[in-house]
């Protein structure tokens, strides 16, 4: 074991050493994957953010029926039998039963309404149910929901169903679609980030041909010699995730300046953060893999011709 850690320590320092003797080089190289690699990182934060929000938006969606205005009060209480069959699937679905007099109550107890209604005569409002469901966050639940909903309008008395699913219809389809967007760029960009890994590495091979030859000469194994390649390849991946983090942590803060006038009007205290250490320490083992794998492509293709 000692061996072991003896030869990755050495071929770590070997790495170090050449990143030594070209560091502008190097710096380019990290500059141009930091960018490559930004834009996937500040899409994640900003669906991080987002992604919460949407949640709490969509808790317990509600379902309004409104019977007719002469459906007699018992028939309409009897109802809530046939409403919770149809209904049982979504478990903590809950259903209240709302008279016509208690909706007319709260209508008058909003601001300038109470003369307005006084002036109607007769209660004008319905009996009706108010179905709180279970939260959904897709458009596929979203549909299951206005299935149910057209099979409570088929029920004798009722004369109309108003869903608010359409909102979070919208806002899973959008979020649906930011998701694949983001995975996109980020297969694209990691590709290029791999291109440009592999580019440095070849240069580095290109350059390091005579003493690769002369290590093979004196009993050098393969292994032994690709391994600090291997390392430039993960340490510039690794710089780059960390300065491309640096880059969207620094580009909250104008951001966030942006969204506070906008949230404000809204009553809202929104803003964005940065990711949490789990996730940021996951997205730099991920660039310091893209760098890996450039590395042993390269490694793979050129240093096999070295004789």
């Amino acid at each position: 074991m000692r061996g072991w850690f003896r030869q990755h320590r050495f071929a770590l320092g070997s790495a170090l050493i050449h990143l030594r003797k070209s560091p502008g080089g190097f710096l380019l190289n990290v500059f141009v994957v930091a960018i490559a690699l930004s834009l996937p990182f500040a899409g994640l934060t900003m669906l991080d953010n987002v992604r919460p929000m949407s949640e709490q938006m969509s808790v317990d969606p509600e379902m309004s029926v409104f019977l007719k205005i002469d459906t007699p009060r018992e028939q309409a209480k009897g109802l809530a039998g046939e409403i919770r069959k149809i209904v049982q699937g979504n478990k903590k679905a809950k259903i209240v039963f709302i008279p016509r007099e208690d909706a007319l109550d709260s209508l008058k107890s909003k601001n300038g309404l109470a003369d307005v209604l006084n002036t109607l005569g007769d209660n004008p409002l319905p009996d009706s149910y108010v179905l709180k469901l279970d939260a959904f966050n897709s458009a596929t639940e979203a549909q299951d929901v206005d299935a149910v909903a057209e099979q409570l309008r088929q029920l004798p008395g009722v004369e109309s169903v108003q869903v608010d699913s359409a909102w979070v219809k919208r806002l899973a389809a959008l979020l649906g679609v930011l998701r694949l967007v983001l995975l996109l760029l980020a297969i694209t960009l990691g590709a290029a980030v791999i291109a440009v890994v592999f580019n440095t590495i070849r240069l580095q091979v290109m350059t390091q041909r005579d003493e690769i030859s002369v290590s093979k000469l004196i009993g050098a194994t393969d292994t032994f010699i690709h391994r600090p390649f291997y390392y430039t390849g993960a340490l510039l991946g690794l710089c780059a995730g960390v300065l491309a983090l640096g880059a969207v942590a620094l580009a909250l803060r104008p951001l966030n300046t942006a969204i506070a006038e906008f949230a404000r009007l809204y009553a809202s205290e929104f803003q964005l953060v940065p990711l949490a250490p789990l996730p940021m320490a996951a997205l730099l083992a991920m660039s310091a893999g893209l760098g890996l794998i450039g590395a042993f492509l390269c490694v793979q293709r050129h240093l096999a011709r070295v004789n």
